[in-house]
């Protein structure tokens, strides 16, 4: 059932729980989560249409303290925790987790192309994303389920290289920041794209695993979760986003994950094809 109401906790799997995640967190059994991902507001002043993106340096650290012990209580033993943040509170992100017992494995750089411009600075073009777990030693992480082809296999051709690939680096450029033209974008603020919640979820969790988003916002989290065969529970403060992420998952019942299917192809492109096809006397089919 993808639903909200006020009995919601008796059964929160496969949930977008409308609530503030501080309310909603302490009622979830302790050590019960395999993968948290959270991508909670930034504190630059974002427009939400209910959470306040202007707090002052002081409250602002202290909720994330707040949410961050939260989190930590459901984390099974083995689980692991990613959080994307910007720059400006990172390093506080960083401290909050050494202080709370997580152990960080990667401090992943998210760069993107699509950053916002400045006049007077370097236009930022990067989204930090922390990779902790519990234990160092015991978790999940599936490196078949994410590597990608080399330099060694597709430049030079090096006999040495794995044939089955290369685990990714600690920088990721190649999802592209949703803008608003992007047919995946909803109508959200900060929407993560769901291929690189994939390489999360499938590196970190195996299906059936249980996955959480403290702060849903438009449901990618979720939506990706189910589409790869995990429980998810995602907690959104807002009606009207918790809304319509639900029927963005129910939407998403049998769809591949965004980036990831058969690419559509462009009208011109389908023009050019038949014009080739027609020059050189060769099926449409052999063309594509």
């Amino acid at each position: 059932m993808i639903a909200f109401d006020k009995n919601i906790m008796l059964n929160p799997e496969n949930q977008i729980i409308c609530d503030n995640c501080l309310n909603v967190l302490p009622k979830l059994t302790e050590g019960s989560i395999n993968l948290i991902f959270a991508d909670p507001p930034f504190n630059i002043g974002f427009k939400y249409d209910k959470y306040n993106d202007n707090r002052n340096s002081e409250q602002y650290i202290e909720w994330t303290r707040e949410w961050l012990k939260a989190c930590y209580r459901i984390l099974k033993p083995e689980g692991s925790f990613y959080i994307a943040i910007g720059d400006d509170f990172a390093a506080n992100i960083k401290v909050i987790a050494d202080d709370i017992g997580l152990v960080m494995r990667n401090w992943i750089i998210w760069h993107y192309t699509f950053g916002q411009q400045t006049k007077d600075k370097f236009a930022r073009s990067h989204t930090h994303i922390f990779y902790f777990v519990k234990d160092k030693k015991q978790f999940t992480f599936n490196a078949d389920a994410v590597r990608i082809l080399s330099d060694r296999q597709t430049i030079y051709n090096d006999k040495r290289a794995n044939p089955e690939g290369k685990m990714p680096d600690d920088v990721w450029d190649a999802y592209p920041r949703l803008c608003g033209t992007f047919e995946e974008r909803e109508n959200f603020p900060c929407q993560m794209p769901e291929s690189l919640l994939a390489r999360i979820i499938r590196v970190s969790s195996n299906e059936g695993d249980w996955v959480l988003d403290p702060f849903s916002g438009s449901g990618t989290t979720s939506v990706v979760a189910h589409k790869l065969n995990r429980i998810y529970t995602g907690i959104e403060i807002s009606k009207n986003y918790a809304e319509r992420a639900i029927k963005r998952i129910k939407e998403s019942e049998g769809l591949p994950v965004e980036g990831e299917g058969q690419p559509k192809w462009p009208e011109h492109a389908e023009k050019e094809l038949k014009w080739l096809s027609h020059e050189n006397k060769v099926p449409d089919a052999t063309l594509r």
